[in-house]
């Protein structure tokens, strides 16, 4: 493409969706065109920004999907819908970028990917916790061999947000968000998981509701398995106030990032390290925008710029590891994880 800025229109404008509208005001990549939305209320709001911020508001998705002035969707809708929203849009030559997780099963992953290529358009996913410096950071040392031999991951997402969602709202549907605290947090960690040590093998996993009436559980416990006998111990609640931590154990040392604050607004990173034979290093990661950075990297990967950094290979293995843990979460067994290829 030969334009500087990728015009997209934002599916729904609920939390997360009105988190990404606002964020873009200050891209230098990206122009919000429309926002879909169907429920009447919340459109009227979306309205109320978009006659400041130069965007139009619609309740139908044909309507983003047929636009000429939309180069491209970002899907902030019910899991459930992600793989023929997707279908639709690649159809109409739109490049997509989709909330996680992808989609609900791999199955509708795969139907989604291929449409994306058959296409020729760019598939985007809301992965931003590897925009995160320090994740980019310890990625790199990794990839170096600092650490050595990786032995095991150690990774936990909580917050207590979706009590202030009203009772009906999708995101605590065990339909449209089946196993809550991995579709709304674990799914991230699970991802950076498969970055660092590839497709998972098998899993085991225990979902409960304790302290909450969530349909989709609060408490979730995960063990994944990978190649070689790595392991990833993830944990996610929705029932606690907010914690966020990314741990990896390795022959040579190890590091862990700890989040000040929900994504959602960060306020930096603190990183402690410790290497064989030497003194814990600790140190502090100012904030950085990660939803604006990953959102920007997949408009530079459409307008050619640079390519997007995360492979469709990456998030199949992903939508893969999620349709057996939550496999798990029902039956109470390992559970192997089916291979992308």
């Amino acid at each position: 493409m030969s334009q500087k800025l990728l015009r997209v229109a934002v599916i729904g404008y609920g939390w997360w969706g009105k988190t990404i509208v606002a964020t873009l005001q200050s891209s230098d990549f990206i122009k919000v065109e429309m926002v879909i939305e169907q429920e009447a209320s919340v459109r009227e709001s979306a309205k109320a920004l978009g006659d400041k911020s130069g965007f139009t508001v619609s309740s139908s998705y044909e309507d983003a999907v047929s636009n000429p002035n939309v180069d491209a969707v970002i899907l902030c809708t019910p899991h459930k819908l992600h793989s023929a929203q997707i279908a639709a849009a690649a159809k109409a030559g739109k490049h997509v970028f989709c909330e996680k997780p992808l989609c609900l099963t791999l199955d509708d992953a795969l139907a989604a990917v291929a449409a994306c290529k058959a296409a020729g358009v760019v598939l985007g996913i809301g992965h931003e916790r590897r925009f995160e410096p320090a994740i980019m950071d310890l990625r790199k040392r990794i990839a170096n061999g600092e650490l050595g031999t990786i032995l095991q991951i150690e990774g936990n997402f909580s917050q207590d947000k979706f009590f202030a969602l009203p009772p009906d709202n999708w995101r605590l549907s065990k339909e449209l968000a089946p196993c809550g605290p991995l579709s709304a947090t674990g799914i991230h960690l699970v991802d950076l998981a498969i970055a660092i040590l590839g497709p998972a093998e098998s899993v085991l996993s225990r979902l409960n509701t304790l302290a909450s009436n969530f349909a989709n559980g609060d408490s979730l416990a995960i063990m994944l398995g990978f190649k070689g006998g790595p392991t990833a111990l993830i944990s996610a609640i929705l029932a606690t106030p907010f914690d966020g931590r990314f741990t990896v154990y390795g022959s040579k040392g190890w590091i862990e990032i700890r989040d000040r604050t929900h994504p959602e607004n960060p306020t930096g990173w603190d990183i402690s390290m410790v290497f064989s034979g030497k003194e814990k290093a600790i140190s502090f990661n100012e904030p950085h925008p990660t939803v604006r950075a990953n959102l920007e990297a997949f408009a530079k990967g459409v307008l050619g710029i640079s390519p997007y950094p995360v492979s469709t290979d990456e998030m199949l293995a992903n939508v893969s590891a999620l349709e057996s843990i939550m496999k798990s979460a029902e039956t109470g067994q390992i559970e192997k994880v089916r291979a992308i290829h």
